[in-house]
């Protein structure tokens, strides 16, 4: 073979190798970048985990501060004798964590303390009825506002003017109501050794024929400041409650519960004044004077001695 065709073949064969070699890298740098792509996504993913931690254990550490707080919460409850004996007149509530059971009876699961409120509704009887009511619902409630008792109370005496538009009672109401005297003793069981709240309250332990000791009572409409609202006679429980706690009662049928709430409401309202005018009316018996100390019989042997002993000095002169 000629020497310039070997070298023309050698100059070929160089260039095939150049434009191979060339072409070859490509390869290795697209491999490269998916190698980086993919770690980034690896990355990126990893991210994207740990964050997701992050969440989940702050979701843990908000929830251990919730029930912890639930916790002190239930173990800073106080109860209602607690919060009868504080000046809580700043914490009054118009609407009471309790709802309105009608007709429910006792209710024992709610705590009783010293005071409680009463409201009941009337309906006519007789042949003026317009003159001469009957017991028909009794509504208790608590110093917190919630509901002791509420009963429909069975009549005696035929019913001649259901006073609807005012009482809230029906005629279907008496097929479930409680007699009289289940009422009387029921309601006697709750009050008795407790101060009773209510507005014009004499007209309720009338119709339930029912007594309490005065110094007991806490009456709402005699109550002097309160008086002022009607220029110095007796106030309407419904004008109290709207221009004292800013509610509004009594806008069609009244609910004795509702009353009664609105009575103790009012009482706590002013409670420091109520409990001033009761000392001023019933002031504190006196304490009573100590029991004189008995003699001890060491003491009276030694004056009956020294008696007997004069008297025979004397009988020797």
């Amino acid at each position: 073979m000629a020497t310039g065709e070997l070298s023309s073949n050698w100059k070929k064969l160089q260039k095939t190798l150049t434009k191979t070699s060339s072409v070859e890298p490509t390869p290795s740098k697209n491999g490269t970048k998916r190698k980086r792509e993919s770690t980034l996504k690896a990355r990126a993913g990893t991210g994207k985990l740990s964050q997701t931690r992050q969440v989940a254990i702050k979701r843990d550490l908000k929830r251990k501060k919730s029930m912890a707080s639930g916790v002190s919460q239930v173990q800073r409850k106080t109860t209602i004798l607690e919060v009868e004996s504080s000046n809580d007149t700043q914490r009054l509530r118009v609407e009471p964590t309790s709802a309105v059971l009608v007709n429910a009876g006792l209710s024992p699961q709610v705590e009783l303390g010293r005071y409680v409120a009463i409201d009941c509704e009337m309906v006519g009887v007789g042949p003026n009825p317009a003159r001469e009511s009957a017991l028909a619902r009794v509504s208790l409630v608590n110093y917190n506002g919630e509901q002791v008792y509420d009963s429909y109370v069975l009549n005696k005496e035929p019913v001649t003017d259901w006073r609807t538009h005012v009482s809230g009672i029906l005629p279907e109401h008496m097929a479930e109501a409680r007699s009289l005297e289940r009422v009387q003793t029921e309601v006697s069981k709750i009050i008795t050794g407790r101060i009773l709240v209510g507005h014009a309250i004499h007209h309720d332990l009338e119709a339930m024929m029912l007594s309490h000791p005065k110094r007991d009572i806490r009456d709402t409409s005699r109550h002097p400041p309160y008086r002022k609202w009607a220029g110095g006679s007796w106030p309407a429980l419904k004008i109290l409650t709207s221009e004292l706690l800013g509610f509004e009662i009594q806008d069609g049928a009244h609910s004795s519960v509702e009353d009664a709430r609105a009575c103790m409401l009012l009482f706590r309202r002013d409670k420091a004044s109520f409990e001033k005018e009761h000392s001023r009316r019933w002031p504190a018996p006196p304490a009573p004077a100590p029991a004189p100390e008995p003699e001890s019989p060491a003491l009276d042997d030694q004056v009956h001695s020294s008696r007997s002993k004069k008297k025979k000095k004397k009988k020797k002169h």
